[in-house]
């Protein structure tokens, strides 16, 4: 009985629809036109957004552990003696060297966690010299084999290997732009002077290309036994870098491994957290105004069921006096609605799959490489367009169609007498 109730209902819809075919037509382009381009907007923003935050994740390690303290160790005095003022005597200032002590302890404790790898380096300053031209270098001591496995750095080499820095003596890798500067390419010999170590000898056996995996121009990497001895600091590590296998969870993992052990430990949301909070306001801008696109498409629905009322209130009337109840008048020209969006979010669909091949095919030649526009195609964003636009039908739809239901129909009937 129900099933039948609704089908007749349903049938009511459809004749109502086909006899205004030109509205109807209208109002399902309007929803077609707002899901299309719902989805191809969403797709490139959330695709470049995407894009954006996987470049940041894989650019450097996910945690990375210095050797420093947020806030300094508070003095015995001040301990025993808070609030007062102190006054000390006979202090002298003792010099440490900086790093992180126990380092290996925190090595093993950062890999605890499942699928995670620890890569100590040591990173210090030095001055590189060809002939009468000098330029500063901050250089990276590593351990090629983990490193690889932890940063980019392989994959952003145009010249060499990482490797080479373990089967070359005194190798390092510099930048293109750095080697351009000092007139220099592979396996030239440069002068690398500290101030702790004097001046060494160093072959150039790699070279990573300009603006790559967020390296800076004025950095190099070398042998971690090799930063230490040209740094004038043997056995100092004052960096671990940990990848871990979900990085999202390297906000937990870094502040449990700062309290465990008081060293600075970020995590790539918090050196990054001006750009992410940018990428937030960006995506509230965006959603906004994809969904003004589809609040306006809803408008040519409440039009259709308006005009549909307005035409049929002798139709209602008679309804209403053969004992069809107000429920079943809204549930008609609320069908109305809901068929005019559900044919509109197919077509819809359709035009943004059009659209995401056609912004996909495009292409742009970035820094001498070719690439295509990062698009998001997950159905999640097909859901978001078609539930928007459904909801929105219902509403606009519904509108009208209280009203039709509220109509007194002896009021009509003598009105048309």
């Amino acid at each position: 009985m129900i099933l039948s109730r609704s089908r007749l209902l349903l049938s009511i819809a459809i004749k109502h629809l086909s006899k205004r075919t030109r509205q109807t037509l209208v109002a399902v382009a309007g929803v077609a036109v707002g899901v299309g381009f719902f989805l191809a907007v969403s797709a490139l923003m959330i695709g470049s957004q995407n894009d954006f935050v996987e470049t940041l994740i894989d650019a450097a390690p996910h945690v990375i552990i210095s050797d420093e303290l947020r806030s300094p160790t508070p003095q015995p005095g001040r301990l025993a003696y808070p609030g007062a003022a102190i006054r000390i005597r006979g202090f002298k200032q003792r010099t440490e060297v900086r790093g992180l002590r126990s380092w290996q302890e925190i090595v093993r404790a950062s890999e605890s966690v499942a699928g995670a790898i620890a890569s100590p380096s040591l990173s210090g300053a030095v001055t590189l010299r060809v002939g009468g031209r000098e330029e500063p270098l901050a250089v990276v001591g590593v351990d090629p084999a983990i490193e690889a496995r932890v940063s980019t750095i392989e994959e952003v080499l145009v010249a060499g290997r990482l490797r080479n820095l373990e089967t070359t003596q005194g190798g390092i890798i510099i930048g293109e732009e750095l080697a351009d500067k000092l007139g220099v390419g592979m396996g030239d010999i440069v002068g690398a002077t500290s101030a702790r170590a004097g001046t060494r000898s160093l072959k150039i056996v790699g070279l990573f290309g300009k603006g790559r995996g967020g390296l800076s121009a004025g950095s190099g990497y070398v042998l971690l036994r090799e930063a230490q001895s040209l740094t004038g600091q043997p056995f100092v590590i004052n960096r671990i870098g940990v990848k871990l296998s979900d990085p999202y969870a390297a906000e937990a993992v870094a502040a449990s491994l700062e309290r465990r052990f008081g060293y600075k430990a970020e995590s790539w949301q918090e050196r990054s957290a001006d750009f992410l909070s940018l990428l937030l306001t960006r995506n509230v801008i965006m959603y906004t105004v994809v969904s003004a696109i589809l609040l306006v498409a809803s408008f040519g629905i409440y039009t259709v069921v308006s005009n549909s009322v307005m035409d049929k209130r002798r139709d209602i009337a008679i309804l209403r006096s053969i004992g069809f109840s107000e429920g079943d008048l809204q549930g008609v020209f609320v069908a109305e609605g809901i068929i005019v969006a559900v044919i509109g979010v197919i077509a819809g669909f359709l035009l943004g799959a059009v659209l995401l091949v056609i912004l996909g095919s495009l292409e742009f030649t970035i820094q001498g490489k070719v690439e295509n526009l990062p698009l998001d195609r997950s159905p999640r964003q097909f859901a978001i367009a078609g539930l928007a636009s459904l909801v929105s039908a219902v509403i606009a739809a519904w509108l009208p169609a209280r009203k039709a239901a509220r109509v007194d129909p002896v009021d009509i009937l003598r009105g048309a007498a």
